[in-house]
């Protein structure tokens, strides 16, 4: 352990919460040293404070279940017990911000899953496979903070994964318009259908600010850092529609999308499957080996049979076909709470120590 960065989990009790605990179980760079939640949960060991509300299909981790759950505002306290934290609250945004610019002023690193921060200009929201240059812009947030260790970095939204590397692989083909729908698991609200029975032989056609996010998050992954912040690109427009269906895990997506400089289907295809981050991000415990798949399946990929590829941190793409309005559409697959959530936090958290960002106190 002496050689393991100390990790704390702020939100511990929660789905997501829930999520990082597993995949941190046995990680090679990080040991998990606090669990932390709302004032009701803390004092209580982590079984005891979740009760019957463990969501995961693997059973609790041993070593967590005694390990006595501390208060989420108590910075003081945890902060003397971990190098950083990963940060997963169900706060309204207002709240999270404070919280999360609170340990971060407290010189504690902030991973967060959450959006509060995604469009602070100074704040990296990275997918370390296509953006993680961005997290250069930390030591301009360092400097508006006036910390020397503290920031926070924030992953994106869980449903753009789904489509968003697809198209990053398609930039030098001039990206105008896309047109997206998401068809997102229950997962995503944090509910299983034990606890959500009303989405069982449903379909919900709205989920509150996702459509937003959606079209916007993108641009800023695609963005520059000029001066002391991230500037959004000003293309492509995207009109995005999210609906939550009866899905456990994985996010589905179907995609069309205008170029100014139209490729051939086999050119897309070649790019997708030969897409490859570079040395260090490969090099990185929870990176997938092969970022992006296509499936010569007509009905393929599928939630079910599709979402766990390379231990759910790939994408999976399919159905390429040319398209009456636009020029190509298509179908994309990411797991929402692994690459899209957790998953994604943590290899995040993996690149930030693989640069330098995140050190040992």
């Amino acid at each position: 352990m002496s050689n393991k960065l100390r990790a704390g989990i702020v939100g511990a009790t929660g789905m997501v919460g829930q999520r990082f605990a597993c995949l941190l179980e046995n990680h090679p760079w990080f040991e998990v040293t606090v669990l932390a939640a709302s004032k009701r949960s803390a004092g209580k060991s982590y079984k005891e404070a979740v009760g019957d509300k463990w969501k995961m299909d693997e059973p609790m981790p041993k070593k967590y279940e005694d390990m006595v759950v501390m208060d989420s505002d108590d910075i003081d306290a945890i902060g003397g017990k971990v190098d950083f934290v990963f940060c997963a609250v169900s706060l309204n945004k207002e709240d999270t911000k404070k919280l999360e610019e609170k340990y971060a002023k407290n010189e504690i690193p902030v991973v967060s899953n959450n959006s509060a921060h995604r469009h602070t200009d100074d704040v990296p929201m990275i997918i370390p496979e296509i953006n993680g240059e961005h997290v250069k812009i930390i030591e301009a947030q360092r400097k508006r903070l006036g910390t020397k260790r503290g920031f926070i970095a924030v992953k994106p939204n869980c449903s753009i994964q789904s489509y968003v590397p697809a198209l990053n692989a398609l930039k030098e083909f001039g990206l105008e318009k896309v047109v997206v729908s998401t068809y997102q698991a229950i997962s995503g609200a944090g509910k299983t259908f034990n606890d959500w029975p009303e989405m069982i032989d449903n379909v919900i056609p709205y989920i509150g600010g996702e459509e937003e996010k959606s079209e916007i998050e993108p641009l800023k992954i695609w963005g520059k850092i000029e001066g002391d912040k991230i500037v959004d690109a000003k293309s492509p427009v995207i009109s995005a529609q999210c609906v939550r269906v009866a899905v456990a895990n994985g996010h589905l997506a179907t995609i069309s999308v205008k170029f100014k400089n139209k490729p051939a289907k086999e050119q897309i295809i070649e790019k997708w499957n030969s897409y490859k981050a570079d040395d260090l991000v490969l090099s990185l415990p929870s990176a997938p080996k092969q970022f992006i798949r296509y499936m010569e399946e007509p009905d393929r990929p599928q939630t079910n049979l599709d979402r766990d590829y390379e231990g759910g941190m790939g994408i999976s793409m399919g159905r390429l076909r040319e398209d009456v309005i636009f020029d190509y559409k298509f179908v994309g697959l990411s797991h929402n709470t692994l690459r899209g959530a957790a998953g994604g936090a943590v290899l995040s958290a993996e690149y930030l120590k693989a640069t330098g960002y995140l050190t040992a106190k």
